[in-house]
């Protein structure tokens, strides 16, 4: 399919692949400026599901659910990078498909995503690839201890294993299932940072601010926005190289790259996201144009402007983890303690049961300055039960 010659106007009907939270504040975004929305996801409660106009309850694959999705859409998105690229290949052919496949496919793979880094220059960690016994063997000792990762279907900290020496790599590589696998070198971090950008199908690229991140057990517990531990030199490095790899991949869309800093002031890309991201979800309450804003306005045509943030902001990450802190049995958070405090902006995901470790939402504070609001943010993990984090 072409791309846009114009805009897609509102009221036409946008469709997206996948039906969590990213896909749910898709759709919002996208309903706010006049459009109607369809949801492919065989999941019959969803979070984006139930908030669209069109729910089509149909895996990722299934002929019948894509004709559908085609057959209500003007144009189409997804919401993560798993969704199959040959699923967005056969919607591409008819309809205008933001990311592209090719894309998304590269994000699906670990050792294509950091070759595509190399290619554009911006340095990652060293690793392998182990896709062989032969290739096992052949691991350089320079890479232990080193983290394992799957060289696909790998998020939030799943599809990973620390590894200490050769013998332990091979257990892990077994215990994987000798699936394709990229070992990193375990690497002392600084910080971890983000950059996300937004780009069109002219080529036009806008960028929010760098975010800071905290993870926990490889899920991101926390984001400061603006970063207020990275240095500006670095920043606009993170920046520039964000920018160069969106537009390598002739990406249209949100695309998130995050980076590791290293002690000795290092810069290096760690993996990307061809759509919005967990640690820009702060944008939706702090920026006048959201990432999900911006996501809309790659789809259809509409322009893209360079973000403002009118607030400091810290964001909290809420895990099902929350609900079940008193044993199996859930219960509900303190939200009104948490409402009370200024600058609380709640995002529950409506999500069917909390299970440890899931998404169930996120809470963003805004202030006028990154101090007070993550002294707000710090008051609120404290009433949640929420580990304390570095102020």
């Amino acid at each position: 399919m072409t791309r846009h010659a114009s805009a897609t106007a509102p009221g036409a009907t946008l469709g997206v692949m996948g039906g969590g939270q990213l896909g749910r504040m898709f759709v919002h975004a996208a309903q706010e400026m006049g459009y109607f929305t369809a949801v492919l996801d065989p999941d019959p409660v969803s979070p984006a599901g139930l908030v669209a106009h069109h729910h089509i309850q149909a895996g990722y694959l299934d002929e019948q659910g894509l004709a559908q999705l085609m057959q209500r859409c003007a144009a189409i998105t997804t919401e993560f990078e798993n969704v199959p690229a040959a699923a967005l290949r056969t919607l591409g052919a008819y309809r205008f498909v933001a990311p592209a496949a090719d894309s998304v496919e590269i994000c699906q793979d670990r050792a294509r995503e950091k070759a595509h880094f190399v290619r554009c220059g911006v340095p990652c960690a060293d690793y392998a690839v182990i896709d062989s016994p032969a290739a096992l063997g052949a691991v350089p000792g320079r890479l232990l201890p080193g983290i394992l990762k799957t060289s696909s279907l790998g998020y939030d900290g799943k599809g990973q294993l620390p590894v200490a020496d050769a013998a332990a790599l091979a257990a892990a590589w077994e215990s994987l299932g000798r699936v394709p696998c990229v070992l990193e070198e375990r690497l002392a971090l600084a910080a971890e940072a983000s950059v996300i950008v937004a780009r069109d199908a002219l080529g036009t690229v806008v960028d929010f601010a760098v975010q800071e991140n905290l993870h926990r057990d490889g899920i991101l517990a926390v984001t400061c926005a603006p970063a207020r531990g990275i240095a500006a030199a670095l920043q606009a490095e993170a920046v520039a190289a964000a920018r160069r790899i969106a537009e390598a991949l002739d990406h249209v869309g949100i695309l998130c790259v995050e980076f590791f800093i290293l002690h000795d002031g290092r810069l290096l890309a760690n993996e990307m996201a061809p759509r919005p991201h967990n640690s820009a979800h702060y944008t939706i309450d702090a920026c006048d144009v959201s990432q999900f804003d911006l996501q809309v306005r790659a789809l259809v045509g509409a322009p893209l402007v360079q973000p403002r943030q009118h607030s400091a902001a810290v964001m909290l990450n809420l895990l099902g983890d929350l609900w079940l802190a008193h044993g199996e049995q859930p219960f509900e958070p303190p939200w009104n303690d948490v409402l009370a405090l200024p600058g609380a902006h709640l995002h529950l995901y409506n999500k069917v049961g909390a299970r440890r470790g899931r998404k169930m939402g996120h809470l963003t504070f805004t202030a006028a300055d990154t101090g007070t609001a993550q002294a707000l943010a710090l008051r609120a993990a404290a009433l949640l039960g929420i580990a304390p984090f570095p102020a």
